[in-house]
């Protein structure tokens, strides 16, 4: 299948069906889209990002970004969505990135939930985005079909344009588990190494569904741990195998 066309939207119609995907994407009530047809207009109208992915006529994935502090330099994609099977999402951040660039920005930001394995890999092993800082309760608790209820921990990304790209990240052999997957509940262990390997769980949303107490454990477990981490100054460097993230930190004295 040929990549989906990637373009801005500016007509209401057009940023009507916007909403309307990002409805369907995130399951929320008809009218309650994450960001809707009037603030897409406005974000439009001002010269911010908009655009539509595209595959045989049908919109099957969008994203809205603003210009962000530092200004001049970033561009913040506060809302992405896809349907799945058209790689919509890898096409709209190629396009944003090239919007970005002809516009003399050098970085994009996001922040995206720090459990949902996929996109922890798409956004640190296939884009090679970086997060700064670990946000708590970020949006409140946001009863949706992806969030189901929960709190809204995010990592803050930060994606340098004119970087060297995804790398990926050693794991050292003396690398250590602060948190790791057991029968599908969250277990910490050490964090006294150089590079410490977080695991997230294998899909978060359908535990949200199923099992919220699991859910709610791996939100806390992973707000001590990896959030923990960040806050001493720890840096993530990468994605292990769709399962980890690498925290590089300073030894232990």
């Amino acid at each position: 299948m040929s990549a989906p066309k990637v373009r801005e939207v500016r007509e209401l119609g057009e940023l009507a069906a916007v909403a309307a995907l990002f409805e369907r994407v995130w399951g929320t009530a008809p009218g309650s889209s994450p960001m809707g047809t009037e603030q897409l207009r406005a974000l439009s109208h001002s010269g911010n990002y908009v655009a539509g992915a595209f595959a045989g006529g049908r919109l099957v994935g969008a994203s809205a970004a603003f210009f962000a502090a530092p200004v001049g330099q970033t561009l913040h994609s506060h809302v992405t969505g896809a349907l799945p099977g058209y790689a919509a999402g890898l096409a709209l951040k190629r396009h944003q990135r090239d919007w970005s660039l002809a516009r003399g920005l050098s970085r994009i930001t996001w922040t995206y939930d720090p459990l949902v394995r996929r996109n922890a890999h798409f956004n640190l092993a296939k884009l090679g985005a970086r997060p700064v800082e670990y946000l708590t309760g970020f949006y409140g608790r946001v009863d949706d079909a992806i969030n189901g209820g929960d709190d809204t921990d995010r990592l803050l990304v930060v994606w340098e344009l004119t970087g060297p790209g995804p790398t990926a990240a050693p794991v050292s052999a003396d690398a250590v588990t602060a948190l790791a997957v057991r029968d599908g509940l969250p277990v910490v262990g050490r964090a006294d190494s150089p590079t410490v390997l977080v695991e997230v769980p294998p899909d978060i949303a359908a535990l949200r569904r199923t099992d919220p107490g699991a859910a709610e454990a791996w939100r806390l477990a992973g707000r001590e741990v990896l959030g923990g981490l960040l806050a001493e100054g720890a840096r993530v460097t990468g994605f292990h195998e769709r399962t980890a993230y690498v925290v590089t930190r300073e030894a232990a004295a």
